[in-house]
Formats: structure tokens, C-alpha cells, sequence
């Protein structure tokens, strides 16, 4: 299992000298519609001319600037790298070697999304239907183990709509605290437990369509009960062979090792998008006691997430890094064809 709060943190500079640090061979540029958080959120940086042309270049430059990138990754929430000659997912394959950073593998993971991994790092970022939206989350923070970072590459951006949303979780809980101060109080005592059912084989037509085979890595009924019950889960076999899974109850809260404290879970995703032939959206999600969310309090949060939220436009060959504990992200519905592929890392 892994446990990154409990980690210690690396020495990180103050947001203010890490705003004032550059990154050789990126100008920060800006984007209409980017939110102040004491710095512009997300970061956005366009690439020189010496990264223009040349991927053994841009590999040797994320290598030598990595421990840059990732500390303003982890002060500013995401960054955006437009400019660099990404074209393949080899190319991005190559990039995320380069950060030298462990991977986290989708196909061990316990995410419900379904997804084709193209390397041993890329994948694709979900095969749901264009017109399905994929609300705020954290990636896989309904399961025990989730990872620390993303990265997005956009392979082919779509005729319209298909921007990645990102909502800072710190500035969502802040503004959730002086709205709804009793229901985050609620969230931080009770936690909360997700309920899923998982199809017998995969279900192309869901964002949260993922055989139960493929989610637990297992072969046989058997195989899934033992390793659900190592995780800490409740199990449910359903008639048609699909299976229900009950978290442990998992915060809904955390302080990050700097000391900041995020709104880290999956409640707007599951309460908003849960939503399939065999699961009902509103039921998908209660407190750790077993008792609901209301509808009035989940209105709330879903519209102050929109209102600091930063709809990331995609074009081609564009690269964005997120931090996975710091901002949630979503996908808008889109026209078009449109393929982006995601990396993670532990």
C-alpha cells in the first residue's frame, strides 16, 4: 500500500521564490481564465527555440530541470508545457523516463475507468463516450492506494470541447469551510465509503466501466474476495456475475506534509458520475457511518469546485503535469475526435 502523506517532504522554497525561480528553456506565458492563487494557477510555459525540434533535447532538459519542475508542481498544483516537439506516445514514454520518477502502474492500479495502455507508462486517459463528463476527482483517491502525480499528453485535440478542468483542493476546502462549515466538519469526522459494482467484462459505454478481472488483477471469483478482503472491502456477487465492492471507510480530508489540507477523494466524481446500467449515481457514495450526503450540501460543493475551477484547453502536443494531492481533474464532453494519454507516477 502506499502511503505518501506519511512521507517527509523534500526541502521546498516558499511560494513566492519558487514564483521567482525560472526554468531555463520555458517562458511563463498566460491564458485567459487562469485563477490567482498568490501565483497564477495552473502554471503555463511555452518552450524556447533550443526545445522546438529535438526530443533527445527535451529528454536531456526534463533530466536536468527535474527536481525544478517538480517543485513548482508541488507548490503550484499543475503545469501546462506547450512548444515541445511531443508527437507519439513514445515521445511522452521517454519524458516521463526522464523525470525520473517511479512509475505507477494503471494495470495494478484499482481504478474503475477503462483504459489501453499503449507503453508500460502511457495509456490511454479513459475510453468513455465523448458526450459522458468526467467530474472532479483525485485519481483513485475512492481506493487505498492512489498515485502522487499525472501527466497528460494530448495526442489529438478534439474539434470542440474535451478541456481537462482542474480545481485546486486547498482553495476548494478553504471556501467549502466558510460556506458549508458543518459539512466539512462532517467530512473530517466520518470519512467516507464508495460503492461500486463491476461488470463481468468490460463496459465500453461507462466511465467507470472496468471488469472486475482487470480492477483486481484476478482470474477467479476467489481470487478477487481474497483480495478485496486484504484491501478491507465489503463484497457483493450479483446474479448476473458482476460484482459490488464497499470501500473501508477513507478520509475525506488530508494534510499534505507541507501542512496545507486538501479536499482529497472522489465524492463530486461519485456522486455526479457514478452513473451506468448498474450503478445509481446519488447511492454511490455515503458518509464512514453509513449515513447520506444531501443533495443541497453536494449542490454547494459542485458549484464552488466550478467556480475555481481552470478549463485546460488542449492542443496538440501539449504536456501537463498535475499533482495528484494538491487538484482534482475532470474531462468535459467533447466534438470530434480526441486522444489524450496519461502517465502516472508514484
Amino acid at each position: 500500500m502506499i502511503l505518501p502523506f506519511s512521507a517527509k517532504p523534500p526541502s521546498i522554497p516558499s511560494i513566492q521564490s519558487m514564483i521567482n525561480t525560472m526554468i531555463p528553456g520555458v517562458q511563463e506565458v498566460q491564458l485567459s481564465g487562469q485563477i490567482d492563487l498568490e501565483s497564477r494557477f495552473p502554471a503555463i510555459f511555452r518552450a524556447e527555440a533550443k526545445l522546438e525540434q529535438n526530443m533527445e533535447v527535451v529528454a536531456d532538459w526534463f533530466r536536468t530541470h527535474r527536481l525544478t519542475i517538480l517543485s513548482q508542481l508541488s507548490q503550484r498544483g499543475a503545469l501546462l508545457f506547450r512548444g515541445l516537439p511531443i508527437h507519439s506516445d513514445q515521445d511522452f514514454d521517454l519524458v516521463m523516463q526522464n523525470l525520473d520518477q517511479k512509475n505507477f502502474s494503471y494495470a495494478e492500479s484499482l481504478s474503475n475507468a477503462v483504459r489501453q495502455n499503449r507503453t508500460d507508462r502511457v495509456f490511454t486517459a479513459n475510453e468513455a463516450p465523448p458526450e459522458v463528463e468526467i467530474y472532479f476527482h483525485h485519481e483513485m483517491a475512492q481506493t487505498p492506494i492512489f498515485p502522487s502525480k499525472l501527466a497528460f499528453y494530448c495526442e489529438q485535440a478534439p474539434r470542440k470541447g474535451g478541456a481537462t478542468p482542474l480545481c485546486r483542493s486547498d482553495a476548494l476546502l478553504a471556501e467549502m469551510t466558510r460556506r458549508e462549515p458543518e459539512f466539512v466538519k462532517r467530512c473530517d469526522e466520518l470519512g467516507l465509503c464508495y460503492t461500486n459494482v463491476m461488470p463481468v467484462s468490460a463496459d465500453l459505454a461507462s466511465g467507470q466501466g472496468r471488469s472486475w478481472r482487470s480492477t483486481l488483477s484476478v482470474d477467479t471469483k476467489e481470487e478477487a474476495a481474497t483480495r478485496l478482503a486484504e484491501l478491507g472491502y465489503e463484497l457483493e456477487w450479483l446474479p448476473d456475475d458482476s460484482l459490488k465492492a464497499k470501500t473501508p471507510t477513507l478520509p475525506a480530508i488530508r494534510r499534505l506534509p507541507d501542512g496545507r489540507r486538501v479536499f482529497f477523494n472522489q465524492l463530486i466524481a461519485a456522486f455526479k458520475g457514478w452513473q451506468d446500467a448498474r450503478n445509481q449515481a446519488n447511492k454511490s457514495v455515503c458518509f464512514g457511518d453509513g449515513s447520506a450526503l444531501s443533495d443541497e450540501h453536494m449542490k454547494s460543493v459542485c458549484a464552488i469546485s466550478e467556480e475555481l475551477a481552470f478549463d485546460l484547453p488542449w492542443s496538440a502536443g501539449d504536456l501537463a503535469l498535475v499533482d495528484n494531492f494538491l487538484v482534482m481533474h475532470g474531462r468535459r464532453p467533447f466534438v470530434g475526435q480526441r486522444s489524450v494519454l496519461a502517465s502516472l507516477l508514484t
